[in-house]
């Protein structure tokens, strides 16, 4: 088993298709109707590699998109993807979207670069002009207040039908690389309220006291993104910890050897040493008692803190919180300090499309070299690590209460995008996000995590734009430019979305 294989999944989106075209077309011009079927094979058979498709087939008729609609509504789709293989009415494709209310795009995809203008007869042309329909069904749409996107571009087949009349292998065409990222985008965003609609995320302890930013209405967590919060105590997790056997405890210990480095002391922080044995055996414990928690409670998320009484036994079991919650985040449980729901929420939404989402907040400004250090004191994203993250016994936790041992480590160079959920004065969740490049510049030795940021501003300047829109001040660290993708996970979620 990967040392990173989710315990639990993310679920794939139920996606939609259907085909339209004119009904008169297919006894004047034979072999038109077969062509385009086989089009949306092709259709189905690309889309499959990230979803599971559910091809209605073709819609020719207003009759036909009634069925469709109600076929559709029993799939119980995410999103609706309709080629616009060939002319078609508006009047046929309007009733599948008032019987059907997933998100719809449409697909204008034309088959060839460039159609042969000597020999191609009009049942020819009608196999590429998809694009004819669209203004008819985008004024129709409008008019019915049905909101709509569309895909342009060519459709990307890696052969040519044996029918063309011209050249149909366009794949390797930039319109076609373009169209087909666009889609796929679309298919993973619509992964991610599936997901979150069977989602439970534990809230353990309590939210940092004075943070007010990060303070969460559980109701609106609900209503605006389908998760389901699960209030957990301290004494579940003490109950857990009862249960760990010492072989839980080797089985940790050597998760803990394969992914990290197990540090000296720090040449630097006098309170960054390296872990004593108690400290590894303590934060095996926990880890195991906190897998433990998230499987009896069949948890897809945990946002964390308590501070506990001096000396008392839950301050030592938060204490070996950080080892174990990087371990889970790294196994699809992200696991959010401080008791940040929201930021919870966008480690999750960027594991659901797999980019990782590490938990983050600004550290210091790097002004010679134009970055900004984000990072925390934990927990730590260790799939998207830049080498093996580095574990040091810390002697204070800083504004906190306890000792323990702490993550030491950067996001891997290379583009990242951060995601905020925030929320704003009316009550409203919203997205931010920022794409910009990890760079390899130097992190501090003190046990936190730390990730040099080059953002596409200087940082005065980008600062400035993220702190107007008012976000939380922590956010999720993934990798890729992923952008684009979150604006599409914002819209199927009906969540404003900013881009800086």
């Amino acid at each position: 088993m990967s040392l990173y294989h989710p315990i639990k999944p993310a679920r794939k989106a139920r996606i939609g298709l259907y085909s339209v075209g004119l009904q008169a077309y297919w006894a004047q011009f034979p072999g038109l109707r077969e062509r385009l079927l086989d089009y949306a094979a092709f259709l189905k058979r690309r889309m499959s590699a990230w979803a599971d498709v559910f091809d209605y087939g073709l819609v020719d008729t207003e009759a036909e998109g009634r069925k469709a609609g109600e076929w559709l509504n029993a799939q119980n789709v995410d999103l609706v993807f309709c080629h616009a293989a060939t002319y078609a009415t508006s009047s046929m494709v309007l009733p599948v979207h008032q019987l059907c209310p997933a998100p719809v795009v449409f697909l204008n995809l034309q088959p060839t670069d460039r159609i042969n203008y000597e020999r191609t007869t009009t049942g020819e042309w009608l196999a590429h002009c998809g694009a004819c329909p669209v203004p008819e069904f985008s004024n129709a749409f409008n008019r019915a207040g049905i909101k709509f996107r569309v895909v342009n571009g060519l459709l990307g087949l890696d052969y040519t039908p044996t029918i063309s009349m011209t050249n149909e292998t366009t794949a390797h065409r930039p319109e076609a690389i373009r169209a087909w990222r666009e889609i796929e985008e679309w298919i993973r965003a619509a992964s991610v309220p599936r997901t979150l609609k069977h989602s439970r995320f534990g809230f353990l302890g309590n939210t940092y006291s004075g943070m007010l930013d990060m303070y969460s209405d559980f109701t609106m967590l609900q209503a605006q993104a389908g998760i389901h919060v699960e209030v957990l105590e301290m004494c579940d997790l003490d109950r857990m910890l009862k249960e760990v056997t010492e072989a839980d405890v080797r089985e940790k210990l050597e998760t803990i050897h394969d992914m990290f480095e197990i540090s000296g002391d720090s040449p630097s922080d006098p309170i960054a040493r390296r872990p004593s044995d108690e400290q590894l055996d303590w934060s095996c414990r926990v880890a195991a008692a906190q897998e433990k928690l998230v499987r009896e409670y069949d948890l897809d998320a945990l946002s964390y803190y308590y501070h506990g009484a001096p000396g008392g036994q839950y301050e030592k079991l938060q204490g070996g919180f950080i080892v174990g919650h990087s371990l889970l985040t790294a196994r699809g449980i992200p696991c959010s300090g401080e008791g940040d729901m929201k930021t919870a929420l966008a480690m999750k939404i960027c594991d659901i499309v797999g980019t990782g989402g590490s938990f983050s907040e600004i550290v210091v400004v790097d002004y010679e070299d134009g970055t900004i250090l984000l990072g925390h004191d934990g927990p730590f994203h260790i799939a998207i690590s830049d080498g093996k993250p580095v574990l040091r016994g810390m002697g204070l936790y800083h504004g906190k209460q306890g000792t323990g041992v702490s993550v030491e480590a950067k996001v891997r160079t290379g583009p990242i995008t951060t995601l905020n959920v925030t929320q704003t004065g009316d009550g409203k969740l919203k997205l931010i996000s920022s794409e910009a490049e990890s760079t390899s510049g130097p992190i501090m030795r003190i046990g936190n995590t730390q990730t040099p940021v080059r953002f596409r501003q200087h940082p005065d300047d980008y600062m400035a734009r993220w702190f107007a829109e008012a976000p939380t001040h922590h956010c999720a660290m993934s990798i890729g430019h992923n952008a684009s993708l979150f604006a599409k996970v914002g819209e199927l979620m009906n969540l404003s979305h900013v881009v800086l």
